[in-house]
């Protein structure tokens, strides 16, 4: 957990995006700090997948900029902001089926340079609780250790930001409780800012420090989870639409 007084690691600043002549995103801006889990959430539509596209560098913002570090890195790819240390992973945790672990490993090992060694796999698979056979196949791995495995290969480069896009999605209750763990270690011990969408609300006020909530394209509330989630504004834009 962070404090309110540390200043964010990563932010953007005033974000629209226009896709197919629709205003995706109006006037957003936000920041998360070093240790911090931003909780980001919002019913279907509501322009979160966007958002992390414009993060993570796949998309570029038609106004506004992104920040990490205080540099602007708007303009940047999605390869160069991870070697300023951002990660990301996506809602369907998608492993490269016909290799082992150990070359799994490996191919992130040699991403780019310098090389790491496999001491530095086994490190992050015991940050993240991988205990798989490094023999096995990534495409045999049930989901839990499939999202583990793609969490290990991002922290052996010692990412500063991960944006983690519905990581509980096909999780059981047990899982999501070792899940909560896993991003409580990463945020709090490793120091790690990370920003989260996620529908499993019950997840978001157990973990993270605050929350904002978009609707339609534009950021409505913000602030600690309990409180967020019981705004008037969020219910009817989020619990209520949900519910419909």
């Amino acid at each position: 957990m962070t404090t309110d007084a540390a200043p964010a690691l990563f932010a953007c600043e005033d974000i629209y995006i226009r896709l197919g002549g629709r205003t995706i995103l109006e006037g957003i801006s936000l920041g998360v700090r070093p240790g911090e889990v931003l909780g980001v959430v919002g019913p279907n539509g509501a322009g979160k997948t966007t958002l992390f596209e414009i993060l993570s560098g796949r998309y570029t913002p038609s106004q506004g900029r992104v920040l990490l570090g205080g540099r602007d890195i708007t303009r940047l790819k999605l390869f160069d902001r991870a070697r300023l240390g951002l990660g990301r992973t996506y809602q369907s945790p998608v492993v490269p089926d016909a290799l082992t672990v150990r070359e799994v490993f490996q191919a992130a090992r040699q991403a780019f340079s310098p090389y790491l060694t496999s001491f530095h796999a086994e490190a992050a698979a015991e940050k993240v609780g991988l205990h798989v056979p490094m023999t096995a196949l990534a495409g045999s791995l049930e989901t839990l250790n499939r999202r583990k495995l793609l969490l290990a290969c991002l922290l052996m480069r010692r990412p500063r930001v991960m944006l983690l896009d519905e990581p509980a999605a096909g999780l059981i209750n047990a899982e999501i409780d070792e899940l909560d763990g896993i991003i409580r270690h990463l945020a709090g011990e490793l120091n790690i800012a990370i920003m989260l969408v996620e529908h499993r609300l019950e997840l978001l006020s157990a973990i993270a420090d605050r929350c904002v909530v978009l609707d339609l394209g534009k950021l409505i509330a913000e602030g600690d989870p309990l409180t967020v989630f019981d705004d008037p504004r969020v219910r009817a834009a989020y619990f209520e639409t949900e519910a419909a």
